[in-house]
């Protein structure tokens, strides 16, 4: 017998998976834009774009609230569109007008939006896990049940900040999902070369929930993420997310020829068999929650977006001379 609530949630199941592929779209379409606005030497400083990676940033942020937290880092464009910021805004503060985020002073490493939880990248690497970390313990004191993730690189595995926010987090049962990118590389190294031993048996030494995934599969990273993150708000306490992932273009935007640290051909294998928006294209069509038809027009409306965007950042004017020492903390 089929009861009325089974047809609205296998629809509602249907907009989430293509909810996660606009994200995911949109996220793509918006590093394509930043690269063409460096090449066109219309952005000031440099940008580390996270196309290849987009799985993580919209699985793990599907699984939180709007006002849950996150931070980010250095590469962190994706996990602010995933939390809800706009990309008008974020266009904007990488061109350093006054309609960004943070009236473009902080530029493309330094974006926060508050409204949406996100509370900073950071161009230090783990810079942010103390204050993830903070964030989850005054959740804790007031009572809020909000939820902390922390994104950063495999890099950060080299910062002792890092294991020292783990064993605080797991002596306070703090709410706190701690979110290790691994794209394989730390800038032009491969991971093997700096870090050693069994990087979950690190968390789990402080006792932390560890686990790993897939992340070029927004569906398994979402699946793993929401169960740890209704663990931490439970009360449950910490965690460690390991996903194994890539990024398709250099260490940031003028890292052009990699060949002297990876392969073109290794480059390919990812671009064609471990694309995220293609393996969840394909299961789309395979389920019949999506046609081509259907998923080429979100393809257009995204990339008109992030045009109209990038238009109004363009357009959009640079603050004045007396806001320079404004909104500015050491």
């Amino acid at each position: 017998m089929t009861t009325a609530a089974e047809p609205r949630e296998a629809s509602e199941r249907i907009e989430l998976w293509q909810r996660m592929y606009r994200q995911m779209v949109a996220i793509r379409q918006f590093e394509a834009q930043v690269n063409e606005l460096y090449t066109r030497a219309l952005m000031p400083g440099l940008a580390h774009l996270y196309i290849g990676e987009e799985a993580v940033a919209v699985g793990v942020c599907e699984a939180l609230e709007r006002t849950d937290y996150i931070t980010s880092t250095h590469r962190g464009h994706g996990h602010c569109l995933a939390k809800g910021a706009s990309p008008d805004r974020m266009f904007a503060e990488l061109l350093g007008k006054e309609a960004g985020y943070c009236k473009g002073k902080g530029g493309s490493m330094h974006i926060a939006d508050p409204a949406t939880g996100n509370l900073g990248a950071n161009a230090i690497v783990c810079g942010s896990a103390g204050i993830a970390t903070g964030a989850a313990f005054s959740s804790r004191c007031l009572g809020t049940k909000r939820v902390s993730v922390c994104f950063f690189g495999e890099g950060a595995l080299g910062q002792g900040v890092l294991y020292e926010e783990m064993n605080l987090a797991q002596l306070f049962k703090l709410p706190v999902i701690y979110v290790c990118e691994n794209n394989l590389y730390t800038e032009y190294t491969h991971y093997s070369e700096t870090t050693a031993g069994d990087i979950l048996m690190r968390a789990k030494a402080f006792g932390l929930e560890a686990a790993s995934v897939d992340g070029q599969d927004v569906r398994a990273v979402y699946g793993i993420a929401r169960r740890l993150v209704d663990r931490a708000r439970r009360g449950d306490g910490p965690a460690f997310l390991l996903c194994d992932t890539y990024r398709y273009h250099g260490h940031h935007v003028g890292d052009i020829n990699r060949e002297y640290y990876r392969s073109k051909q290794e480059e390919q294998h990812w671009k064609t068999d471990r694309d995220p928006i293609t393996v969840l294209s394909k299961w789309l069509l395979e389920q019949g929650y999506a046609d081509a038809a259907s998923l080429d027009q979100i393809t257009s409306e995204v990339r008109a977006t992030m045009e109209a965007a990038v238009k109004f950042a363009i357009a959009a004017p640079y603050p004045n001379v007396d806001e320079v020492d404004k909104h500015v903390y050491a």
